[in-house]
C-alpha cells in the first residue's frame, strides 16, 4: 500500500511539474507579446528565449521562434533572426510567411543565393506569391538570367496588371536586352497612366540618351523639372546631353542649377571641367 501511495505521489507531483510549466510558458509568452506591443524588443527577446528554454517540446514554439527572429530583426540582430527563422521552419517547414521573412534578410545580407532557395520554395507552395516572385526575379537580373526574370514579372503582371515594380522590371530587361522599342512603348502606357511621375520621365529620358535622341530626352527632363524643381539630378541629365551637343555654355548652366538644388560641387567638378 505504501509503494502504491509513493507512485501515486510522484505521478501526482510530475503533473503538477507539466502543469506549472505550462502555466508559466504560457504567462511568459503572454508577457513577451505585451513587450512586443509596447516596442520594449528587448525584453521581449528575452522572455521568449526563456519560455524556449522552459519547454523547448512545446508545439508552439514554431511561431515562437518566428516572433523572436521578428524581434531580433528588428533589434537590427541580422544573424540571430535568420538562426530563429531557421529553428522555426525545422518545425514549421511549408510556413510561407516565415520562408518570405528569412528570405528578406537574406536579401538584405547579399545572401543571394539562399534568398533565391527560399523563394523558390515559396513559389512552389504558393505559385502567383507576387512578393517571391519579383523578389527572385530581381534575383534573377543581378545573375543576369534575364529570361527567368521575365517569366517572373509575367506573372505578377498576369495576377496584377497594374504592379509598377514588375512593369518597371520589364522595362529594365528591354533596356538590358536592348529593346529599346518596347521599352519605350512600355513607359509611355505608364507615363499616360502616371503623368505626374517624375522617375518615369527621368527613366524614359536616360532611354532616350541611350539611343542617342537628345532632344526627346531634353523634352521629358524639361517637363521633369517643371514638376520637380529642386530635383539636382534632372539638371546632371540635362547637362550630360549639352555636353554631348557640345553646347557647353547650356551645360555649365544645368550643373550650376543641380548646385543650387543640392548637389555638391565636388561631384560635378570633372562636368564643370568639361564645361570650360
Amino acid at each position: 500500500m505504501k509503494r502504491f501511495l509513493v507512485i501515486l505521489w510522484c505521478a501526482f507531483c510530475a503533473i503538477g511539474s507539466v502543469c506549472l510549466r505550462a502555466q508559466s510558458y504560457n504567462e511568459i509568452v503572454e508577457k513577451a507579446m505585451d513587450f512586443v506591443k509596447k516596442d520594449s524588443l528587448v525584453q521581449a527577446d528575452s522572455l521568449f528565449r526563456k519560455a524556449l528554454k522552459i519547454d523547448p517540446n512545446n508545439a508552439r514554439n514554431g511561431l515562437l521562434f518566428s516572433n523572436l527572429g521578428t524581434v531580433q530583426k528588428r533589434l537590427g540582430k541580422r544573424d540571430e533572426a535568420v538562426e530563429s527563422y531557421t529553428m522555426a521552419l525545422n518545425i514549421l517547414p511549408y510556413s510561407t510567411a516565415i520562408l518570405l521573412n528569412r528570405a528578406a534578410l537574406y536579401l538584405d545580407g547579399n545572401r543571394l543565393d539562399d534568398a533565391y532557395l527560399d523563394y523558390c520554395n515559396v513559389i512552389d507552395l504558393l505559385p502567383e506569391n507576387v512578393e517571391a516572385r519579383l523578389f527572385r526575379a530581381y534575383i534573377y537580373m543581378q545573375r543576369r538570367q534575364y529570361q527567368e526574370a521575365r517569366i517572373d514579372y509575367n506573372v505578377v503582371i498576369g495576377k496584377d496588371a497594374g504592379n509598377m515594380t514588375a512593369q518597371l522590371g520589364m522595362v529594365m530587361l528591354d533596356q538590358r536586352e536592348g529593346r529599346y522599342i518596347s521599352a519605350i512603348d512600355r513607359l509611355n502606357l505608364l507615363i499616360q497612366n502616371n503623368p505626374g511621375d517624375v522617375s518615369l520621365l527621368k527613366m524614359r529620358a536616360n532611354l532616350e540618351y541611350e539611343r542617342e535622341h537628345f532632344d526627346v530626352a531634353l523634352l521629358d527632363l524639361e517637363k521633369a523639372a517643371r514638376l520637380q524643381p529642386g530635383d539636382a539630378e534632372i539638371y546632371v541629365m540635362q547637362g550630360d546631353i549639352y555636353l554631348k551637343q557640345q553646347h557647353k555654355g547650356k551645360a555649365r548652366s544645368a550643373f550650376e542649377r543641380a548646385l543650387q538644388a543640392g548637389m555638391s560641387r565636388a561631384e560635378l567638378h570633372e562636368r564643370l571641367e568639361e564645361c570650360r
